[in-house]
């Protein structure tokens, strides 16, 4: 029986991975371990491990990587060391690590230094700020690739990846955004006690290369969404440096009854939230993948998805600047837009392809030893 080792740091690539991993589970080959790290330890956003358990996952190992505001690269070494040991023991034949957090990075440096294979799923997209850099450094350390689409896979060819170690199996938060198992909307308002009748979520992060720029913009959107006057389901940044500079200007929004305010909230009651929503608004992937496959309009602020998306495959998005103005006209006319749902990031079924991928000889056959690949022009 084949250990495959999943890690997960974050709320967020938890949703996107949850499917795969109960796919492992399900499976007599492999026997399924899953290391938690990162922001799922922090009680300031919810001790998010916990759904793990609630979702019924064995073989848990939990790590505590990071305290409150901890630098990115103190994170990403207390990763690696903690990891390195629990590898160690456990000896798996396969990490799984997911997208362009530190996690990751950390989940496929390990898996290189030890030669063990390592599975990257979400590769070849680009992220904006230092998070680009994470995913494509996360791409040369990885040596089996599961993209979410063509333009994916050729960049990761692009990077010098070898053609068949590139496997398409869309993005897999698509096999829970349409499963049939999500909870209702009045389940959901019930659990977070949730009374808005009409409402729009908004999620902003910190860009980390603009962090001079940080308080002045999210104060610029904050201005922009009270001036609305909506209803809207504000839910915590990710923990990257500047994420306390964002929750200080909430503590404006905090007593305003339109607005509610979540540390966290589980991933399919995200998606019942996001599905029933007016728009989303702020700098989060959500805004990008979520949205364009529920067919909700997306308001994007500022530099941190800008380039990541192609505004004529997905037409759902209005990008705008930190500009309180723009914001606001943003606001304003996305009302009148009709939107359509696209299928840029899959049609579902992702974890089916990534289990068959899993019990097939190709990717066990291929040489842990990588080899740069030209391109010919």
């Amino acid at each position: 029986m084949k250990r495959i080792l999943f890690l997960t740091g974050t709320r967020a690539d938890y949703g996107k991975i949850k499917s795969l991993m109960r796919r492992v589970e399900q499976n007599s080959e492999f026997e399924l371990n899953i290391f938690i790290t990162g922001m799922h330890m922090l009680s300031k956003y919810g001790s998010t491990w916990k759904e793990l358990k609630k979702d019924g996952f064995k073989n848990i190992y939990r790590f505590i990587n990071q305290k409150e505001n901890s630098h990115m690269d103190i994170a990403l070494s207390n990763t690696i060391i903690g990891l390195s040991n629990y590898v160690h023991e456990l000896k798996p034949d396969i990490i799984v690590v997911h997208g362009d957090r530190l996690e990751a990075l950390a989940g496929a440096i390990v898996g290189a230094f030890n030669n063990i294979k390592v599975v990257h799923i979400e590769g070849g997209e680009i992220s904006g700020t230092i998070d680009e850099s994470i995913r494509h450094a996360v791409t040369k350390f990885s040596h089996i690739h599961m993209v979410s689409n063509e333009e994916a896979k050729k960049r990761i060819i692009q990077l010098g990846e070898k053609e068949d170690s590139v496997f398409v199996i869309g993005s897999p938060d698509v096999d829970i955004m349409i499963s049939d198992n999500l909870p209702s909307l009045e389940q959901v308002k019930e659990r977070y006690e949730i009374d808005f009748e009409n409402y729009s979520i908004l999620m902003y992060h910190p860009v980390t290369t603009e962090l001079e720029k940080l308080k002045e913009n999210v104060t610029n959107l904050i201005d922009a969404v009270k001036k609305s006057n909506k209803n809207y389901i504000v839910i915590y940044p990710n923990n990257d440096e500047g994420s306390e500079i964002i929750l200080n200007e909430y503590k404006q929004i905090e007593y305003n009854c339109n607005f509610r305010i979540f540390p966290s909230i589980r991933f399919e009651y995200f998606l019942t939230l996001l599905k029933h929503c007016d728009f989303m608004i702020g700098n989060s992937s959500a805004g990008v993948r979520e949205t364009g496959v529920y067919g909700i309009p997306s308001i994007d602020v500022g530099n941190r998805q800008r380039g990541r998306y192609d505004i004529n495959k997905l037409n759902n998005i209005f990008h705008v600047n930190e500009n309180k103005n723009e914001i606001v006209q943003a606001i304003e006319k996305i009302e009148k837009t009709e939107v359509i749902q696209n299928k840029v990031f899959g049609y579902g079924e992702s974890d089916k392809k990534f289990i068959e991928i899993l019990q097939g000889e190709k990717i066990w056959n291929l040489q842990i030893q990588k080899k740069f690949i030209d391109i010919e022009y």
